[in-house]
C-alpha cells in the first residue's frame, strides 16, 4: 500500500520540445516519445502547436533560427506562456556532433534540439509587447534600406553611363525617401509608448548615442537594466574569450552576439571616443599601455554597454553617473 501511495506522488519527468522549422513545416519532437509529429508552418499548424503543450506545461520547448521563418511560431508560443528558447543553429550542429551525430535529417535535428534543451539549459525567452515587436520590425527594416542605399551609392560612383545613373539616381532617391518614414515611424512609436520614451531619453544623454543607436538598443536589447554587468556585453558579443590550451597562450577574441545592436553600439563608440570624456579617457589610457586600435575599441564598447546597462538600471541620465560625477569634480 505504501510502496503504491509512493509511486503515485513520485513527481513525473519534464517534458522537453524540440521544433525543427522549415519554410512550410514544422518536425516536433518531445522527450517522452520517438515520434516525430510534422504540423504546416503557418496559423493552423501553430495553434496546433499551442493546444498540444498548453495544459502538459513543458520545462523547455527549444527553436533554432531558421532566417526568420520560425518567429511567427514563437510569437504564438509566447502568447499562450509557454517557454521557449530561441538558439544559434551552428551551436545545435556542434552539439550534435558532440553527441556523435552525424547525419542530419529534419527529424534527427528535432530530436537533437530535445537533447540540447535537457543538457543545455538554454535561456528563456521573454514575452514581447507588441510595441516590441513593430519596433524591432521597423528597426530591422531601416537596417536593411541602408544597406542597400550603402550599395547603391558605391555602385553609382563606379558607373559611367548615363542611363544607368539615371536608374540608380532614382533608387536612392526612392530608398532614401523610405528611410525618411521609417525614422518618423520609428519616433512615433517610441513617444507613443511611456517605457521606450523613458528608455531613449536615458540613452540620448550618453554623448555617442543618436536617435538610430538608441531606437536599435530599445528595440533590440530589451534586457539593459535587468541583468549584471558580464551579461550586458555576452549579449551585444564584445566579450573576449581564451583560446588556451597547455603551454599555448593563444589570442582573446569576442564571439556571437546580436549582430544589430553591435554594429550600431561600434558607431556610437567611435563617436564616444571622441565626444565622451569617460569613453575618451579609457581609450587613451588602453592606448597608452600599446594595445591594438581594434583591441581599443572593442574594449570601449564593453565599457560603455556596462556603463548604460547600469544607467537603466538605476534610472539615472549619463550626468548623474557617479563615474561621470567624480571626472567632473576632480577634471
Amino acid at each position: 500500500m505504501t510502496t503504491a501511495s509512493a509511486s503515485q506522488s513520485s513527481p513525473q519527468p519534464s517534458l522537453f520540445v524540440g521544433i525543427d522549422v522549415a519554410k512550410d513545416k514544422l518536425d516536433l519532437a518531445t522527450s517522452d516519445t520517438r515520434r516525430v509529429q510534422t504540423f504546416d508552418n503557418n496559423p493552423a499548424g501553430h495553434q496546433q502547436i499551442v493546444d498540444l503543450f498548453v495544459a502538459r506545461k513543458p520545462a523547455c520547448i527549444v527553436i533554432e533560427s531558421t532566417g526568420g521563418y520560425e518567429w511567427p511560431l514563437i510569437q504564438v508560443l509566447l502568447e499562450a506562456d509557454l517557454p521557449v528558447a530561441h538558439v544559434n543553429p551552428r551551436f545545435i550542429r556542434h552539439f550534435a556532433i558532440g553527441l556523435r551525430i552525424l547525419a542530419k535529417t529534419d527529424p534527427i535535428d528535432a530530436h537533437v534540439l530535445v537533447r540540447y534543451a535537457q543538457l543545455a539549459e538554454p535561456t528563456l525567452l521573454e514575452k514581447r509587447s507588441k510595441n516590441q515587436a513593430e519596433l524591432t520590425a521597423l528597426v530591422t527594416c531601416r537596417r536593411q534600406l541602408q544597406q542597400t542605399l550603402t550599395q547603391q551609392s558605391n555602385r553609382r560612383g563606379l558607373t559611367r553611363s548615363k542611363a544607368a545613373l539615371k536608374a540608380i539616381d532614382q533608387v536612392i532617391k526612392t530608398l532614401q525617401r523610405q528611410i525618411a518614414d521609417l525614422d518618423a515611424a520609428i519616433r512615433k512609436l517610441i513617444e507613443s509608448d511611456d517605457h521606450f520614451n523613458d528608455l531613449d531619453r536615458l540613452l540620448r544623454t550618453v554623448p555617442g548615442i543618436g536617435p538610430v543607436a538608441s531606437a536599435t538598443l530599445v528595440a533590440q536589447m530589451p534586457e539593459l537594466g535587468k541583468t549584471d554587468r558580464r551579461h550586458a556585453p555576452a549579449l551585444l558579443g564584445v566579450v573576449p574569450y581564451n583560446h588556451d590550451s597547455g603551454k599555448l597562450k593563444g589570442q582573446r577574441c569576442i564571439f556571437g552576439g546580436r549582430t544589430e545592436p553591435r554594429c550600431v553600439t561600434y558607431m556610437a563608440t567611435l563617436a564616444a571616443m571622441r565626444c565622451n570624456p569617460i569613453i575618451r579617457a579609457f581609450a587613451q589610457r588602453l592606448r597608452g599601455k600599446g594595445k591594438k586600435a581594434k583591441v581599443v575599441i572593442v574594449a570601449c564598447m564593453r565599457k560603455l554597454i556596462i556603463l548604460i546597462n547600469a544607467m537603466i538600471r538605476d534610472r539615472l541620465p549619463w550626468s548623474e553617473l557617479n563615474l561621470v560625477k567624480n571626472l567632473q569634480t576632480n577634471p
